[in-house]
């Protein structure tokens, strides 16, 4: 039921907007019919867990959205998403050779942040998604170009861990949104299931329709789709040119289609290039595609890439394949990752896809890619009974069953794994190997064969990298104890964070500054914060927390909500919130001695003193011995009863 429970927070939590009150009227009405309507995708156990959202525009703090899935998850005010640009205008060069698709500028393809949702606009669908703060990275939207929001939930069983309920799969890029899986766990990441984005990357190119002439090597690196040209598969650059489609040449990262006659098509690359296509029926020099360029130059934790698509294998006899698709990504954060237990061996993947079916005389389809994985875990604790591997691989192109030569398909580049700390070794084996490629004849063992991925394997293994997640906030409230407010909260990470600055309104809409609370500057595991209010509003005020990079740049979260009735100055103690000590206010006790008495939650005594009482005179009370913080009890028994009161420790005492 999380996810409908995320959807009812939707509706009842005070930071949807505080824009307006009618337009807050209009929002709930949209989001509540969007809710009903997706209570049919409610379970327990699903395999897919994000939201994912077309960008058509980034104005300020607001991206506008057109294409989008909901099933799985739901964007909804507080929430975090990824915003990355999945593919952008960086082709270099368009001519009819074989530098057509070469890297130009890398621009923004490939960069991703993590931002707040500040709250969504409906009218039945997603319109707007509207941010706590502006995005850092500039993100493109022209007619090449793809931006896309996914959404990145905690996950959570209760208490900040999380055990898996059933496989996590990213859903498929579409050519729009897509490719993949994301989510954090503030605490324990506990793996009784697989993670995978295999095959769910940039798409592969369709079988060829097949109508072979004479053997055409040069001259025809880009054309239209036609039968004697295969496609191209997809990459970083969005396609829109017709004589873009098809022929031999790469496009940035996704692989050539196989040339007349019967040559195959070329693997799709991403930290290394993918290997071209076999050089088809009588053909020389080869008229088989050129793998997709490597992308190592430009990928880190802060720039990731789908695998590339493989190019289709000409045909003319309707066998050709098709070639396969590119790994996706996934983007873990969590404290710990554990295994438990007896398994078969638990999986994270990105791998590219193999094309297994044989295109009998005809070309075949390049391989795809290996995708991307980040795995932000400052820990693993994976036992010998429950391995894990995490695996971005390329796939392995596919092969043909004539024993005359034809053009087997390039084999896919390896993907990256990057890994915030040291690579695990204990019971973790980590891989990203080039595929091979298909035989380009029917010779077992295959003396023909077509290019594996160029480049070494395993050099797409990455440690100690850092991304652009930024803070993350995973707890905040604010709580009247006597007569103060006490501030906590607790992030999971922090990338830059110089100081939280805490601010407080009477009306959510003027705020003043009341504290400043130092910043951890980065930190990938739970730090723990707080501040004290003394001097509360009464009734109801608001608190949220500016957060400062050093940079200068601001984000804000919260508000919430604190009620303070009129204080009274018939509290015993004073006050309620205290470190080492606290005044009991003796106007309340009858003169002569007293016995002050400090009960643990447990109602264990810790702590006890004799005082006298003197008309007018508060008596100082100073802590000794050990007090973790926490809940405490003050009785204090005096001639005409006891009276007692609560305490908060919100330091541990030791002395």
């Amino acid at each position: 039921m999380a996810f409908a429970l995320k959807l009812m927070d939707a509706l009842l939590n005070p930071k949807v907007s505080f824009k307006c009150l009618e337009y807050n009227k209009i929002l709930l009405k949209s989001t509540l019919l969007f809710f009903l309507a997706q209570l049919a995708f409610v379970s327990e156990s699903r395999s897919q867990i994000n939201a994912y959202a077309e960008v058509t525009a980034v104005t300020g703090k607001s991206l506008a959205i057109s294409a989008q899935n909901e099933s799985f998850d739901a964007f909804t005010a507080g929430e975090q998403i990824v915003l990355m640009q999945m593919q952008d205008d960086v082709i270099g060069n368009t001519s009819n050779s074989t530098n057509f698709g070469d890297l130009g500028t890398i621009q923004s393809a490939g960069l991703y942040e993590v931002r707040v949702i500040d709250y969504v606009v409906r009218s039945g669908s997603l319109d707007s998604i509207v941010l706590t703060q502006a995005p850092t990275n500039t993100y493109n939207t022209g007619a090449n170009e793809s931006v896309q929001a996914i959404s990145f939930p905690s996950l959570d069983d209760g208490g900040g861990d999380f055990t898996t309920t059933a496989n996590i799969t990213a859903v498929a890029w579409n050519g729009t949104i897509g490719g993949v899986a994301a989510f954090n766990v503030v605490g324990t990441l506990t793996l009784a299931h697989n993670i995978t984005a295999n095959t769910a990357g940039f798409r592969g190119a369709a079988a060829n329709g097949g109508g072979s002439t004479g053997c055409t090597p040069t001259g025809s690196f880009r054309v239209t789709s036609q039968a004697n040209f295969a496609d191209k598969g997809e990459g970083i650059y969005k396609t829109t040119t017709a004589n873009h489609a098809a022929g031999r040449a790469k496009i940035l990262n996704g692989g050539g289609g196989g040339n007349s006659h019967n040559a195959g098509g070329a693997g799709g690359g991403n930290y290394t290039p993918g290997g071209d296509g076999g050089p088809g029926w009588v053909c020389s020099p080869v008229a088989g595609g050129i793998g997709g360029i490597d992308l190592s130059a430009s990928i880190s934790a802060a720039r990731i890439f789908l695998g590339g698509g493989g190019g289709s294998g000409e045909g003319n006899n309707g066998v050709a394949t098709g070639g396969g698709d590119g790994g996706g990504i996934i983007i873990l954060k969590a404290s710990i990752l554990r295994t438990t237990g007896t398994c078969a061996g638990r999986i994270i993947s990105a791998n590219g896809e193999s094309i297994t079916a044989n295109s009998g005389n005809d070309g075949s389809g390049g391989a795809g890619a290996g995708g991307s994985i980040v795995l932000q875990i400052d820990s693993f604790n994976v036992v010998a009974a429950c391995d894990l591997t995490v695996e971005a691989s390329g796939g392995d192109g596919g092969s043909v069953n004539s024993g005359a030569q034809h053009g087997g398909g390039g084999g896919g580049g390896q993907g990256v794994v990057i890994y915030s700390s040291v690579e695990p070794t204990t019971n973790v084996t980590t891989l990203a190997n080039n595929g091979s490629g298909g035989c380009n004849n029917s010779s077992s063992p295959c003396t023909n064969p077509a290019s594996p991925a160029g480049g070494t394997s395993g050099s797409g293994i990455i440690d100690n990298s850092t991304g652009p997640l930024p803070v993350t906030l995973v707890h905040f409230s604010a709580n009247p104890i006597g007569d103060v407010v006490h501030l906590t909260w607790k992030t999971a990470s922090e990338l830059n964070n110089d100081f939280f600055n805490v601010q407080r309104s009477s009306n959510v809409e003027t705020w003043i500054g009341i504290g400043k609370v130092k910043g951890n500057g980065n930190s990938q595991q739970l730090v723990n914060y707080e501040f004290t209010d003394t001097r509360p509003l009464t009734g109801t005020s608001y608190y949220r927390l500016a957060q400062v990079d050093f940079d200068g740049k601001r984000e804000l979260f919260g508000p919430v909500a604190v009620n303070m009735s009129t204080t009274s100055d018939a509290a015993l103690i004073k006050p309620s919130l205290v470190n080492s000590e606290f005044v009991i206010n003796t106007s309340l006790l009858s003169e002569g001695s007293a016995e002050v008495l400090i009960m643990n939650t447990s109602g264990q005594e810790v702590f006890s003193k004799q005082i006298q009482v003197i008309p007018d005179v508060n008596e100082v009370v100073q802590l000794d011995g050990y007090f973790p913080a926490g809940v405490y009890i003050v009785l204090v028994k005096h001639g005409a009863g006891i009276e007692s009161q609560k305490i908060y420790v919100w330091h541990s005492i030791t002395k």
